[in-house]
């Protein structure tokens, strides 16, 4: 068993060197491309509402705010915005600053910059849609979404987290994640019957990306997410896209909880929790529900098609009896 355990381990070791890494390169060249195009058009909206802050931080060679749905499809959401109460002609009548109308403003100023900007005769607004979207050199599509960052605060949708009878993370870890807080995006919601009511679309979506990340950090936790993010995308893209990158970073977290110790999360143990997290992976897709890490209320499938989960369920199964079979066969994923 140790035996099999370190051959799966060494393959792993080389698949994220030779795979991973070449993914890794490849999205952050694309990332540098996007974000100048992206940039250029924030500046030109910044102009004519200055309340919408265009510049775009880079730390630690990421781009704060950007996450990769997949190699081509990126979704910005920079909460850097002025405060809430210099929206006053975007309250609604019962009070609330209304997500819809903000983000109707955004892309009527965004439709404008695209066409005034210096990169116009690369990039082009998505026009079926209420969300954001821009396509450039017609092989990316970016969704910029309005935000605000809520640092220091810890939504009360979200205040069952930690469970109590699971040690992991641990105090520390967990005042940390909510010191991170949270984002309020401007996006389109639907609630179980597939239709948006009025309400709903001037209610804001809750994101915990920065939190997330902070939870990953530590053993071989973003190594087997960097894994996951690589089989998927060479996979798992598949028709109706079942799957993303966020589905895989949610299965780790949940791993996590099952294997609370840091031991659990040695190098010598990514292929035993790469092999969990694919037979989870599975049993999600069967069940055609996946819960979100904080609000698990929230069934990160909704409104895939069933034909799409059963399809990805198959798929998956593949791919890991490939895996644990035959780890060799990484060579060739």
């Amino acid at each position: 068993m140790i035996a099999a355990q370190a051959k799966l381990v060494y393959h792993l070791n080389k698949y994220y060197q030779e795979k991973c890494q070449s993914r890794k390169a490849a999205i952050s060249k694309t990332i540098r491309e996007v974000c100048k195009v992206v940039s250029d058009v924030l500046k030109e909206v910044e102009v004519q509402e200055p309340r919408f802050i265009s510049s775009l931080n880079e730390m630690d060679n990421r781009f704060e705010g950007l996450e990769v749905i997949s190699p081509t499809e990126f979704e910005l959401s920079d909460g850097r915005k002025r405060s809430m109460s210099l929206w006053v002609e975007f309250i609604t009548a019962s009070g609330y600053l209304s997500a819809r109308k903000i983000r109707s403003r955004f892309q009527t100023l965004v439709a404008q910059a695209v066409d005034k900007c210096s990169y116009r005769d690369v990039v082009k607004m998505v026009s079926d849609t209420s969300e954001v979207k821009l396509r450039i050199r017609d092989r990316y599509i970016v969704q910029i979404t309005p935000a605000f960052k809520c640092t220091g605060i810890w939504p009360r949708s979200a205040a069952h987290w930690p469970l109590p009878h699971i040690p992991w993370p641990g105090p520390n870890r967990v005042a940390e994640v909510k010191a991170e807080g949270f984002n309020l995006l401007s996006k389109e919601c639907y609630s179980l019957n597939g239709k948006q009511s009025s309400a709903e679309s001037d209610a804001w979506v809750l994101q915990f990306g920065e939190a997330e990340n902070r939870l990953l950090l530590g053993g071989c936790r973003k190594k087997c997410l960097s894994v996951l993010k690589t089989l998927r995308d060479r996979h798992l893209e598949l028709p109706g896209t079942p799957l993303n990158n966020y589905h895989m970073k949610t299965l780790v977290s949940y791993e996590c909880e099952k294997h609370p110790r840091e031991s659990d999360w040695d190098e010598n143990n990514l292929g035993d929790r790469l092999n969990g997290i694919l037979l989870q992976l599975i049993s999600c897709l069967q069940c055609r529900r996946c819960p979100h890490y904080f609000l698990p209320t929230l069934d990160l499938f909704q409104g895939k098609p069933h034909s799409a989960l059963e399809n990805a369920a198959k798929q998956t199964w593949r791919l890991a009896r490939e895996i644990l079979t035959n780890p060799k066969s990484l060579e060739k994923l």
